[in-house]
């Protein structure tokens, strides 16, 4: 197939792209000016530095790669995680902005399935439940992190609801492995190191995370499944209490200590308060009964230290989209 990829040079977009260049399929990657032209070149990809907030560059890249598939992979998140709350709003204009041109050419000009980079770590689900593809985005959350779940729900049923297009929404989990921020030698292993990451409250906000070659899997296997919405997380979410001292021991670095909500809240603010204290994690149940999703554990799981959070869990059924 021919397949248009925005995003194309990211932790996900550029291993995707080799990814579906070795399954035979004619790719054209959407980067900005600079060495990602080259990263795609490399790899025998096609190379488009449309302007994703461009309504007219988007669609005359989109028109003179003539795709059968368009995969939305655009993010725009710092390097550094000390800077991720400050970042969600311009990653939100992308998304609202530069996805709505990316989503509105292909149904302009007929393109035949998109594929959406959703959030697996954002579902509303009961506390001790894990999310299934029905629940919805936590669109109450605090701050800039309720506007980008907003955005993203609203993004998701356009892709759904379409006539058009077939539409695919993946929902991954927290990316982990190489170019991501969880790795040995990542930006979160460096915070631990510093000591400074802290477990705030009891931690007991649930994480699903996925393995960035796992993400790739799945993506690749939703060129051609049954549209609708996936859950790609792994098998093993963990309450921050667990993940982030496993992490440490996984990485060599000492275990965080922990801080209280109260100084939390005068020191970071409320959007990290709720990562550590209100997310819950999402089951992949559909994920692997439809397109074969066979995630690894989580790779600092054997770390963690009590019974696997996954055996008491139950699969939340709120009501939503599937």
């Amino acid at each position: 197939m021919k397949i248009f990829v925005a995003g194309a040079t990211g932790a996900v977009g550029l291993p995707l792209v080799r990814a579906l260049l070795t399954l035979g399929h004619d790719v054209t990657g959407m980067t900005r000016t600079g060495p990602g032209v080259d990263r795609l070149r490399e790899v025998g990809a096609s190379a488009s530095t449309a302007d994703a907030f461009d309504p007219k560059s988007v669609r005359d890249a989109i028109a003179a790669a003539a795709p059968d598939v368009v995969i939305d992979q655009l993010t725009m998140l710092p390097a550094d995680p000390a800077d991720l709350i400050k970042s969600i709003p311009n990653d939100t204009r992308l998304h609202k902005e530069g996805g709505g041109n990316l989503f509105a050419a292909a149904e302009e000009l007929g393109v035949g399935r998109y594929i959406l980079q959703s959030r697996g770590f954002y579902l509303d689900a009961p506390v001790g439940q894990v999310a299934n593809e029905t629940a919805r985005l936590r669109y109450n959350a605090p701050g800039p992190i309720g506007e980008s779940t907003r955005t993203m729900g609203a993004y998701e049923d356009q892709v759904l609801g379409s006539t058009a297009l077939q539409g695919v929404v993946l929902r991954y989990g927290f990316f982990y492995g190489p170019g991501t921020w969880y790795r040995p030698d990542g930006a979160i292993a460096e915070q631990l190191r510093n000591g400074k990451a802290t477990i705030i409250g009891d931690g007991a906000a649930v994480w699903s995370f996925v393995h960035i070659d796992d993400a790739v899997a799945a993506t690749v296997a939703a060129v051609t499944a049954e549209p609708g919405t996936y859950n790609i997380v792994d098998d093993d979410p963990l309450p921050v209490s667990e993940w982030m001292p496993a992490f440490a021991r996984w990485v060599d670095a000492p275990v965080p200590p922990r801080m209280s909500v109260a100084d939390a809240l005068a020191v970071a603010g409320e959007e990290a308060v709720y990562y550590h204290t209100s997310l819950t994690g999402a089951s992949n149940f559909r994920a692997k009964a439809t397109l074969g999703f066979t995630p690894r554990r989580l790779l600092w799981a054997n770390n963690a230290h009590g019974p696997r959070y996954t055996r008491d869990m139950r699969v939340s059924q709120t009501a939503g989209h599937d």
